[in-house]
């Protein structure tokens, strides 16, 4: 029978991608886990790893043993599951991976109802862009991910994970000062092609996401500010320095603080969701945080109707 730590070791490198990455993730030596996975090696009776270069790779028979240990810890995360439905109280320790407006605008309420509901749960919260926290959450770095998919841009979808919809989040074009409102989205797209912009980093989806919609709107955008705070983009535009692509969310109740334009149809709202690991759904303390996430999102102010369309 396999030993079903060395089968955890084996699908954290499929994960993580280097024997350094796994033992730092898990506290041990390269070494240590390198022996381990040999002794897997050893009651597999085949090849389980092959070098290339100064990294490894999984063996085809080793891909077998992942997607059969992925099976075994979706039952054992539902056995999880299951304990904590028995128990009256709702304890321990829920680790949330959020990317930053929705952290703003979503995480300080759902905090304060899983504090009165359940003040036996911690929740430890890290903000994270999606790129980054949905391959974590599949290595067991976090129980539950708030993430986003913007339009036309949809996200791989991993078979061992779990998605709810929270919300969609309206997306406008972010103006320094007021046009006069006589053009239509993609007019006013095409107005701002020659201003400075800012934009989030290249590899983003909400970078591809940018410049696929100016690009449709027939120009290259002038990209001089390049950040993952969409406070900052904000803050520029204010200032008089760019313009941007900001989300409701953005304002967290709050009224706009900047002139807003819709943009064209079918590419005004990103989709929020949750994400969990397959088989952690039934938890009761994700489904408590997913329900506070959903009661947050309720609660939230939109922005001002931006100019309609013409």
């Amino acid at each position: 029978m396999f030993d079903l730590h060395r089968l955890r070791l084996l699908r954290e490198l499929k994960h993580r991608g280097t024997l350094a990455a796994v033992a730092t993730a898990l506290s041990y030596s390269p070494s240590s886990v390198s022996q381990q996975l040999s002794q897997l090696e050893a009651e597999a009776g085949v090849p389980l790893l092959e070098p290339v270069g100064r990294r490894v790779r999984l063996t085809p028979q080793a891909e077998i043993l992942v997607a059969h240990t992925e099976a075994v810890l979706e039952r054992l995360e539902r056995a999880e599951a299951d304990i904590a439905a028995s128990l009256t109280d709702l304890t321990g320790t829920l680790r949330i991976a959020s990317f930053q407006t929705a952290a703003l605008a979503l995480m300080p309420t759902a905090l304060s109802l899983l504090r009165d509901t359940h003040p036996g749960l911690r929740v430890h919260v890290t903000q994270m862009e999606p790129e980054e926290a949905l391959p974590a959450l599949q290595a067991r770095d976090f129980d539950l991910v708030i993430a986003e998919e913007y339009p036309g841009n949809p996200n791989p979808r991993a078979a061992e994970l779990e998605q709810e919809d929270l919300l969609e989040d309206p997306l406008r074009l972010a103006l320094p000062e007021p046009d006069d409102g006589t053009t239509g989205p993609t007019a006013a797209l095409r107005t701002a092609a020659g201003r400075p912009w800012a934009m989030e980093p290249e590899g983003t989806a909400a970078r591809h996401w940018a410049m696929t919609l100016c690009r449709d709107a027939g120009f290259e955008p002038d990209v001089r500010f390049e950040s993952a705070d969409l406070l900052l983009h904000l803050r520029l535009v204010e200032q008089g320095h760019a313009v941007a692509l900001l989300p409701d969310l953005i304002w967290s109740g709050r009224e706009p603080t900047v002139p807003l334009r819709l943009l064209p149809r079918g590419r005004r709202a990103r989709r929020v969701f949750t994400a969990v690991r397959r088989g952690r759904g039934p938890h009761p303390a994700i489904q408590a945080c997913r329900r506070a996430l959903r009661l947050a999102a309720g609660e939230r102010h939109p922005a001002d109707d931006a100019t309609p369309d013409r």
